[in-house]
């Protein structure tokens, strides 16, 4: 039995100039701190469609995933490291709210956000603050 990385998938919503954030529940790691819609892929499911899963059942909206963005390993929780994947994403239906395992879903300016849960999402957005 080989000890493996989990992959976990994260769909990237920018709308005029505002990126889609979560506010990790109390179950959650983290909880109360924010970051882009994510979650853990599950067995048979392809990246591409558990993105677009995570982002509505945390926030409401569907979404057409589109490229890869980033890829990093998530050393967060050192008892369940995951490979994570974080990917362009466009908002084509739905009503933003919180869901899941979130209890608040907005969008704040790139330059004005809130607590971050994670570092891998710090170094995402400072590549999309770079990229404007």
């Amino acid at each position: 039995h080989f000890r493996d990385p989990a992959v976990g998938v994260a769909g990237v919503v920018v709308q005029q100039g505002e990126l889609l954030m979560v506010q990790r529940g109390p179950r959650a790691t983290k909880s109360g701190m924010w970051c882009i819609p994510c979650g853990y892929l599950d067995y048979g499911e392809e990246v591409r469609a558990g993105a677009a899963r995570e982002v509505a059942e945390e926030t409401g909206l569907q979404v057409e995933v589109g490229g890869v963005l980033w890829v990093a390993t998530n050393f967060h929780d050192p008892a369940k490291l995951t490979v994570g994947i974080w990917f362009e994403a466009e908002v084509i239906g739905g009503a933003l709210r919180a869901g899941d395992d979130a209890v608040d879903a907005r969008f704040f300016p790139l330059d004005e956000l809130p607590t971050l849960a994670f570092e891998t999402d710090a170094e995402l957005i400072a590549r999309l603050r770079a990229d404007r």
